[in-house]
């Protein structure tokens, strides 16, 4: 297969449309981080029930260089991001590379090659490579986990424009044919224990939302969609987060809510004024929050657990009051988000293959802490569809269960290759991101 990368000239472009139009079409397609809703489900998608590598197969690409964001889907257009390490090497190398506090087994030194951070279009229907640019070609300031890598979080479309984030290598806007419209370089991050970096950015009308929590000054940005230029950028009394922003609509407001160690907060979408704050999270937060019928629930699970159920009606620090609804201190998600399927919250405890389903008006279990046949390590979040639930584990088995009341499974799909990536489901197919390929998966 050959493709190629470009350099495209800066252009501004007219607003993007959030409207009527886009709030339909976006029902229909996978355009950021955890689906059109940002909850995992895909309400108009009805993948495949079974597959393996013989069958269910549309087709397989190679995807090249390491990554582990998802596929964002729109059309017939798919969506990745790649770093893809080259030969060439740093000239002068420092002397001296610095090593995560306290040591780290899990940890990659400060590669001394060169990486180039691409964003990737494939044709959905052939898998063919539409398009492919090197955003920016560099040497990595920092190392990652040894299960990471440098290209982690997600893109967002508004199906005009594609909004790819690589962190401290910048933030980059093409349009849907790759033409590149602006960029941003907001600094470099510094990364608890060099774990490497993994936020993806958040599309609501004509503002990108980016959170830079790290051990340095951390800040949530909006940026104007149109240009890349800051609308407004608040500081934040954080260290490192992993978590994905939410942006959600309660009683005629829009906030951004931001979970994070220190204390999560509801932020005024218009603003950045904080209009809420709640203590209550574990170390390591990475599972981005979900919200249903005026509550966002956020969780982190390492080390030690906690979910909290907060009101969106929420002012002010409402850590220990009748504002958080509910909490559990238990079973928690480490590496991935949870599931919101109609009533109710799917997630797995730390990364393994233990499955609980919550109520999620009382946090009352349906299924308590119930081991999963067939899944053990699980970095990938749930997705779902009408009446079938997702899981992916990181040797590539999908265990499909339904929606009942006990632990039922349909279905124990293998590909035996790595994954971390969440799959995105659109339509007849379920789009899966192995270490080294891009499978549409589809009986159409």
């Amino acid at each position: 297969m050959k493709w190629f990368f470009a350099v495209s000239l800066c252009v501004l472009f007219p607003l993007s449309v959030f409207g009527d139009e886009f709030n339909t079409e976006r029902l229909d397609n996978w355009h950021q981080w955890r689906g059109p809703e940002a909850n995992g489900f895909a309400p108009h998608a009805d993948p495949p029930l079974e597959w393996d590598k013989d069958t269910n197969i549309k087709w397989k690409v190679e995807v090249p260089g390491d990554g582990d964001a998802t596929p964002i889907v729109w059309g017939d257009r798919i969506f990745i991001l790649t770093a893809i390490k080259t030969d060439r090497e740093e000239e002068s190398p420092p002397k001296e590379i610095a090593e995560a506090p306290g040591g780290n087994p899990f940890h990659v030194d400060r590669p001394t090659h060169y990486y180039k951070f691409v964003v990737m279009c494939f044709d959905r229907r052939t898998g063919d490579v539409v398009w492919g640019r090197v955003a920016t070609e560099l040497v990595p300031h920092e190392g990652h986990h040894r299960d990471h890598g440098f290209a982690s979080a997600s893109p967002v479309t508004d199906g005009r424009y594609v909004y790819a984030s690589f962190g401290s290598r910048g933030i980059y806007c093409y349009d849907i044919d790759g033409n590149l419209q602006w960029q941003r370089d907001l600094g470099d991050m510094s990364i608890y224990r060099f774990f490497g970096e993994a936020i993806s950015p958040v599309l609501y009308k004509d503002t990108l939302i980016v959170n830079w929590d790290h051990e340095g000054d951390s800040f949530l940005y909006a940026l104007d969609a149109r240009t890349g230029e800051t609308k407004w950028k608040v500081a934040r009394d954080e260290h490192t987060s992993w978590a994905t922003p939410l942006v959600v609509e309660h009683d005629g407001t829009t906030q951004i809510v931001v979970n994070a160690f220190g204390k999560t907060r509801g932020y005024a979408f218009d603003s950045g004024e904080v209009i809420w704050e709640c203590k209550g999270q574990v170390r390591a937060v990475i599972p981005c929050p979900v919200a249903y019928q005026g509550v966002v629930f956020c969780m982190s699970g390492y080390p030690g657990s906690a979910l909290l159920a907060i009101s969106l009606d929420a002012t002010g620090d409402v850590s220990d009051s009748e504002k958080v609804v509910w909490s559990r201190k238990r079973d928690a998600p480490y590496c991935p988000s949870a599931l919101l399927y109609q009533d109710r919250l799917y997630f797995n405890k730390g990364n393994g293959g233990i499955l609980s389903v919550l109520d999620a008006s009382t946090g009352e279990p349906i299924i308590k802490a119930t081991r999963m046949p067939g899944i053990r390590g699980v970095y990938a979040s749930p997705v779902a569809v009408e009446g079938k639930i997702y899981f992916t584990s990181r040797d590539g088995t999908t265990l499909v269960i339904d929606d009942g009341p006990k632990l039922n499974v349909l279905a124990t799909n293998k590909l035996d290759e790595p994954t971390s990536a969440s799959p995105a489901l659109v339509g007849k197919d379920l789009f899966l991101r192995s270490e080294k390929h891009l499978f549409r998966i589809s009986d159409e």
